[in-house]
């Protein structure tokens, strides 16, 4: 489960994080009111669950009305990054001298919780770990104990915060870990964690997700989720509908499975063959018509696929009543609006194999040759 930036913000500002002065607005009248009441300069920021919101046009930094309005009007309604806006998030602007990051999450090669913090804020922290992975200090947590203060003040040591805003931002981490071992979280970050010129430190901004399974035990948080998931991702809320695990990608060649290790590896093959993933997409057990159908009418109402791979292996369930069940999906539709390629694997797999309609499916061996088939589809398309 994935709280919004003004959820997680509130769960943050009740533990004693400082954030901003905000409200929340569904319309462009609600937004100036809120503006106005801040007090100008504010930020205005679309409330979607996805990253790189100022690069897409979805934060605007305004100095009055006229600008609050019109930033509102732009923000509200758009389609950013496949997710619609329906509310935005005003809150006060932070003149800031420096940006942090600092984030709770589980590393599971290690089996501990890691604690991070780095001088580097305000930018794509995946970037940094990548291009510059030193400028990331890390301090594993054992869960038995939790963070002892000594950690906290380590880690902000190491990333090489300024002396001066040290002991707050050690604060900071250490509820931070908190909220995530209590709210049973997956991730907490604040990026960026603002240093103002007064040397205090802000959350300008606010990560908060959580095991949807633990949620029996956080009341407060499951009362958070329907709110959350009304203003998130349509094809996100249809796949919580029809029984699917499901994530949407930025990429354009969609992909369908059953069973979340077969997906991670069509989607990185797709990766591989130079193509871009559209979405993780389980359909789990079972090849009835009726959910094939679902799968396929989730991946086709996405926007930006282009093409789409099945990857689809035989056990308990035979090959032949999948391809069946494909067949019978892919006959429900008028016409197919992007091209399928199926790999099959498995009980019955050759029979399958046999039983798909090739004028409706393009059919390959190997899921290697599946995948480039639908990578070639999507690079066809995009040309």
């Amino acid at each position: 489960m994935k709280l919004h930036e003004y959820q997680a913000k509130g769960v943050f500002a009740d533990a004693g994080i400082p954030t901003p002065d905000s409200q929340l607005a569904s319309d462009v009248d609600g937004a100036v009111a809120a503006a106005e009441e801040i007090g100008y300069p504010v930020a205005i920021k679309a409330q979607v669950q996805v990253g790189g919101r100022g690069k897409a046009g979805g934060i605007k930094l305004v100095d009055d009305e006229d600008e609050a309005r019109e930033a509102a009007d732009a923000i509200l309604g758009m389609d950013l990054k496949g997710y619609h806006v329906d509310s935005v998030l005003v809150e006060g602007a932070v003149d800031f001298t420096d940006e942090l990051y600092v984030g709770i999450t589980m590393d599971r090669g290690e089996g501990k919780p890691v604690a991070m913090v780095s001088t580097k804020g305000g930018v794509d922290i995946e970037e940094v770990a990548e291009e510059d992975p030193d400028a990331i200090a890390q301090e594993h947590v054992d869960p038995s104990f939790g963070m002892h203060p000594y950690q906290a003040r380590k880690a902000v040591y190491d990333a090489g915060v300024d002396p001066a805003v040290a002991r707050d931002v050690s604060n900071v981490l250490m509820t931070l870990y908190d909220l995530w071992e209590q709210k049973d979280g997956s991730d907490a970050e604040i990026n960026p964690l603002m240093v103002t010129a007064d040397d205090e430190v802000i959350a300008a901004d606010a990560v908060m997700n959580v095991d949807e399974d633990a949620l029996f035990r956080q009341p407060e948080l499951a009362e958070m989720e329907a709110e959350a998931a009304s203003t998130g991702d349509d094809l996100e809320q249809k796949a919580d509908e029809y029984g699917f695990d499901y994530v949407r990608l930025e990429g354009n060649t969609g992909i369908i499975g059953n069973g979340a290790g077969l997906v991670m590896t069509t989607l990185d093959l797709v990766d591989y063959y130079g193509g871009e993933p559209a979405n993780f997409l389980d359909v789990g057990g079972g090849a009835k018509a009726d959910r094939i159908a679902n799968a396929l009418d989730m991946v086709f109402s996405d926007d930006n696929v282009e093409s789409v791979v099945f990857n689809i292996f035989g056990g308990i369930t035979r090959g032949d009543e999948v391809a069946k069940g494909i067949n019978e999906a892919l006959e429900q539709f008028d016409e197919i609006p992007k091209p399928v390629v199926v790999r099959l694997a498995g009980t019955n797999w050759e029979e399958g194999m046999e039983i798909l309609n090739e004028d409706l499916v393009t059919v390959e061996q190997t899921l290697e040759d599946a995948v480039q088939r639908a990578v070639e589809y999507a690079e066809e398309v995009s040309e």
